[in-house]
């Protein structure tokens, strides 16, 4: 088995896109409408779906917003230099929520970033070991 994709409900498909192509650098895989429905799925990633586990991003064309909740948590992405790859996101316009550093009680290097439907994104500095947080 392996993972396939993760699913986020968006609220403006366009702004979506362009924040997870534009922003965080991944590819719009696929896209399809589903008239009956009314809803348009994307799916974007940083390599083909057939060896990566990609993000499905669902529009319901009668919806523009989603109450998050408060069972998710976030998705998160690795980058070789957290601090770097802040610098490329907040010049991108993208808003990050907290600020690159050591996750608290430990030496990982994290930080936050948030998308259009204010979906929360950990940025984890690469390293070797995982053992560790």
């Amino acid at each position: 088995m392996r993972m396939l994709h993760t699913m986020l409900r968006v609220g403006n498909l366009e702004k979506s896109i362009a924040f997870y192509t534009d922003v965080l650098g991944m590819t719009l895989l696929r896209q399809s409408d589903n008239e009956e429905y009314r809803y348009t799925l994307a799916f974007v990633g940083y390599g083909a779906e057939s060896e990566h586990t990609v993000l499905e991003l669902t529009y319901n064309w009668d919806t523009d917003s989603y109450d998050l909740g408060n069972a998710y948590g976030h998705i998160a992405l690795e980058v070789d230099d957290i601090y770097q790859a802040c610098d490329k996101i907040r010049a991108k316009g993208g808003v990050i929520s907290r600020e690159p550093g050591p996750v608290k009680g430990g030496s990982t290097k994290i930080a936050f970033v948030r998308d259009p439907d204010n979906y929360a994104i950990e940025l984890i500095e690469k390293k070797e070991n995982y053992d560790t947080l």
